[in-house]
C-alpha cells in the first residue's frame, strides 16, 4: 500500500459543529501546547528555558545540558544508550522524565533497556525513546510500557538519514498506523512527531492523524529566542557573530539576523561530546534566517489550532488528536490551496 505525507491529506469539517466562539476551545493538556523543544544545542540550552516555559511548550533538553546543573522534575533530560545503561546498572539517580536520546530506536540494545527501566521504576520515571520509523515497533515499545515515542527518521531539515541510507516512512502514514495500534492498548504509548515540520498546517495534521504532540527543532532554531548564537550576513556571503542586543536591535530596524543550526549526528558535533572515534555523519550545518520570536510564533500556532479544532467540532485536545476526520487528495488538489 502506498503511504502518505502531510501534503497528501487535508482535515475537512465536521458535518456541523456546535462550537460558537474559538474562546469555548482549550488546545492546552496540563497546562501546555502539544509540542515538545527538539533535544538539539541549537535550540535550547539552560540559559532560554523560561522563553519556552512561558510559551506552554514542553522541555526536552539536549545531552549537554546535565541534571546535576538544572534541575526540574517537569523537564525531560537526554542521555546516550551507553550512559544511560551505565547509570541504571550503577542505581545512580535518574531524573523523573528521561529521554533514551537514540536515532536508531530499533536496536533491541534499547528495547531492552527500556524494559529493565519500566520494571524497576514503573510510573516514577517517565520514560521517552526514539527515533522510529516503524509502526510495528511502536507496538513493540507499547508492550513494554514505554511512555513517549519519538516517531520519524530522516525528515528533519538537518537530518540526511533519509537521503543518504534510504530509511524513512512518510510521516503522516507512519503516525496514523501508530496511532491504530495504539487503540489496541489500555495505555498506549504517546506518539511523539518528530521532525521535518514546515508549517503550522503540518503540526495541526500530526495531531489529527493521532499525534499527541510534535518536536519541533528548525522551526524554534528560527525564533529569536533560540539558544544558537546569532549572525549578520555581508555582501559576499560570509557570516558575522553579533551578541543578542545587536540581534533585537537588528531585528526591529528591519534587518536580516541568521541563527546557526545543525544535526545532532554531524561530526561537529561528535567533536563537542569529545567522542575520541568520530563516524560519518547523518546531518548537515546551516543558517537559518530569524523569522519570528517565540511568542510571535505560540501565538499563531494556538490561534490556527483553534480554529481546526473548531471546525473538526473538537472543544478539547482529546477530541481532535486522531478524531478529526481527513481525506487523501492530489498534488494538484494541494496545489489549489498551497499559497
Amino acid at each position: 500500500m502506498k503511504k502518505f505525507d502531510w501534503n497528501d491529506i487535508t482535515i475537512i469539517p465536521d458535518t456541523l459543529s456546535t462550537i460558537t466562539s474559538r474562546s469555548e476551545i482549550n488546545p492546552l493538556k496540563n497546562g501546555k501546547l502539544p509540542i515538545f523543544t527538539a533535544p538539539m544545542d541549537m535550540v535550547i540550552d539552560e540559559n532560554n528555558i523560561s522563553e519556552f516555559e512561558d510559551n506552554y511548550i514542553n522541555i526536552c533538553l539536549p545531552r549537554n545540558v546535565k541534571f546535576n546543573d538544572v534541575k526540574n522534575d517537569n523537564y525531560f533530560y537526554s542521555y546516550g544508550l551507553d550512559e544511560i545503561i551505565d547509570l541504571f546498572e550503577s542505581s545512580k539517580e535518574l531524573p523523573k522524565k528521561v529521554l533514551i536520546d537514540v536515532a536508531n530506536g530499533h536496536m533491541f540494545k534499547l528495547w531492552e533497556i527500556s524494559k529493565r527501566i519500566k520494571e524497576k521504576y514503573g510510573n516514577n520515571i517517565e520514560l521517552m525513546v526514539g527515533n522510529i520509523a516503524n509502526p510495528e515497533t511502536y507496538r513493540k515499545y507499547c508492550e513494554i510500557g514505554v511512555d513517549w515515542i519519538r516517531v520519524g527518521i530522516g525528515g528533519g531539515s538537518a537530518c540526511t538519514t533519509s537521503a543518504n541510507v534510504s530509511i524513512h516512512f512518510p510521516m503522516a502514514s507512519l503516525v496514523n498506523e501508530c496511532y491504530e495500534i495504539s487503540k489496541e492498548f489500555e495505555t498506549p504509548t504517546k506518539i511523539l512527531a518528530d521532525g521535518g515540520f514546515k508549517s503550522f498546517s503540518d503540526i495541526i495534521k500530526a495531531l489529527a492523524l493521532g499525534a499527541d504532540a510534535c518536536m519541533l527543532g528548525g522551526i524554534f532554531n528560527k525564533c529569536l529566542e533560540s539558544c544558537s548564537d546569532n549572525f549578520l550576513k555581508d555582501s559576499t556571503g560570509l557570516f558575522h557573530l553579533i551578541t543578542n542586543e545587536q540581534a533585537i536591535t537588528n531585528i526591529s530596524e528591519g534587518i536580516d539576523v541568521w541563527k546557526y543550526y545543525r544535526g545532532m549526528s554531524t561530526k561537529e558535533v561528535q567533536k563537542a561530546w569529545e567522542r575520541k572515534e568520530l563516524k560519518t555523519g547523518e546531518g548537515i550545518s546551516k543558517y537559518n534566517k530569524v523569522e519570528y520570536t517565540l511568542s510571535g510564533w505560540r501565538e499563531n500556532f494556538t490561534d490556527y489550532l483553534r480554529s481546526a479544532m473548531s471546525y473538526s467540532n473538537s472543544r478539547s485536545l482529546e477530541e481532535f488528536i486522531g478524531e478529526a476526520q481527513w481525506v487523501k487528495i492530489s498534488q494538484n488538489a494541494f496545489n489549489r490551496f498551497n499559497k
